[in-house]
Formats: C-alpha cells, structure tokens, sequence
C-alpha cells in the first residue's frame, strides 16, 4: 500500500473529449453549466473545450463564447484543446490560461487522425508551445493510442517513450498517456509507463485510459503503484460515440474518485455532487449514466 501517492489529481475532460463525438448540438448554456457543476464538485482542472475548426468538431464551434463565459473558480484551471496555431490564437484572445496538444504514437493513427506524420505533428506543436510559453501560458501534451492502434494494432512501449520524451523537451509541464480505444491492461500499461518513465519523471505522466474493455480502473491502480498520480477522466464515461462499434467513452470520473476514496487517497473532489452532475447531464442527453458508481448511489437514493 505504501507504494500509492496520497493525493491524486484528477483531469475532467467530460465538457471536452465527453461531448465532442455528440451527434445533437450541446447548447453553449448546457456546457457552460456542466463545467460550473464539476467546479462545485471539488474539481480543480476541466477541459472546457477545443478550438479546432468547426468543421471537422462541429460540437466545439461554440469555443470561444464557452471560455468566455465560464464563471472561473479561483484555484481550478480550464485548459483547452489548441492544434495548431490558429486555433492558439484563438484561445489566447479568449483568455485561455492552460493549453493542450495533441500526438499520437502510431504513424497511422497520426496520418488518420490529424493528417500528418508523427515528426510532422511535433514540428506543428512547436510554434504553440512556443508561443504560450513565451505568453506565460501552461501547455499540456497528449499522447494517443499509447497501447495500442485501431490500424496497427499493438504499440511499441519505446515509441510512446520518445514522443512523451519529445513533447516534454518541448516544453510541455505534463504529459497524458491516451489509451484511445481502450485496449490496455495493466501489465501492457504498466511496461509503457516503465519506458516513458526513463525519458520523462513519472510525475509529469498523466494516464488517460477508455474502458472499452473495462480495464481503465485497474490501469489506474497499475500506475498508481508506478507514481503516476494524474488521471483523466469523464462524468458520466462520457465520450466516444454510444453507437460506434465496441467504442465506448472514458472512464468514469464517479468511479475513479470511488477507487481513489477507498485506497484512502485524497482528491478533494465530493463524490455525490460530481455523481449529481453525471446524472444531470445523462439526462439532457436522454441516456443512463455510463457510471457504475453512479449507478448504484442513485438506486440507493431512490425511495
């Protein structure tokens, strides 16, 4: 038990990477009052939104109006998701004070996904990390498909390694681990986050683990015993789209901060009201929560 850190942050990414694959457009109010629910609840970093052209994320054309007009709590940080530098620029004027970019671990994946190879898409993220750091602005970096790659299959620990080793030379203070289509297991985890664990402090590795197979809880306590103490996830499991094949979304924040309370590890975050706003956003969008924690507190609340 020794081997756990006490205190674990959780990153919400539920108003972010939860709502962008909704085919229905999410109204500015509904997301905006998503964000002040989470920041309620105790928790201290929530992705608002990303300011990637609209035509490829039409959910997040509503971008600069959202971090305009979040009500920031003092002490909670709202990072947003900035690709390119366009899209920098963008969340700068509209006050961004944390950003993030996004790499993938697999060429593939990287060529699909933003249309470019792995070297291409760290030269792209040059120019923004440069330019936030210089505007004294916080830039997160993302890995995705760090266990594996929906057109290749497994990935090599050593290539997650050099792209986290990359980013963090860069300048990025933290890197996410993306385990994008949830194939992880622990001892798959536990040898990736050992090889970027040689390039990059354990302490600046974040894991960001889907549940398509329900592995995300005991690869979170797989990291946990490696000193990762950052974990993203979603209210609700939202994310991914319900109906695409086997994809399910990220893993609960409800059950993540269940785990953590058990093994007597600190968050800070209050598990009923992040469950509350779980439950408030599974019912604007007219489906059950994905949250087996939720699930069963509210069967426990019901008369």
């Amino acid at each position: 038990m020794g081997t756990f850190p006490d205190k674990v942050r959780i990153v919400e990414v539920g108003p972010r990477d939860g709502l962008q694959n909704e085919k229905g457009e999410v109204p500015t109010a509904v997301k905006l009052e998503l964000i002040e629910r989470l920041a309620d609840a105790g928790l201290r970093a929530i992705e608002a939104t990303a300011f990637v052209s609209p035509k490829w994320i039409p959910q997040m054309a509503d971008h600069t109006e959202v971090l305009e007009r979040i009500r920031r709590k003092p002490g909670v940080s709202y990072p947003v998701l900035t690709p390119n530098l366009k899209g920098y620029e963008a969340a700068k004027a509209a006050g961004a004070t944390e950003v993030a970019v996004f790499g993938a671990a697999s060429e593939s994946f990287s060529k699909k996904n933003i249309n470019c190879s792995i070297a291409e898409s760290l030269e792209r993220f040059r120019p923004v990390v440069d330019a936030a750091i210089a505007a004294d602005i916080k830039v997160r970096g993302y890995i995705s498909c760090v266990a594996g790659c929906p057109y290749e299959g497994n990935v090599k620990p050593q290539m997650v390694a050099e792209v986290a080793r990359a980013l963090f030379d860069m300048g990025c203070y933290e890197i996410s681990l993306g385990d994008t289509i949830g194939v992880g297991t622990p001892g798959k985890i536990r040898a990736m986050i050992e090889a970027c664990a040689t390039r990059v402090p354990a302490d600046k590795l974040a894991g960001h683990y889907h549940d398509t197979y329900g592995q995300a809880l005991a690869n979170i306590y797989a990291s946990m015993e490696l000193g990762v103490a950052t974990f993203d996830s979603s209210v609700s499991g939202l994310g991914g789209c319900p109906y695409a094949k086997g994809a399910s979304g990220n893993v609960a924040t409800e059950d993540v901060v269940y785990l953590l309370e058990g093994l007597g590890i600190e968050t800070g975050i209050d598990l009923d009201k992040v469950v509350d706003a779980g439950l408030w956003i599974s019912a604007f969008l007219k489906r059950d929560t994905g949250s087996k924690t939720a699930r069963a507190i509210a069967a426990k609340r019901a008369p």
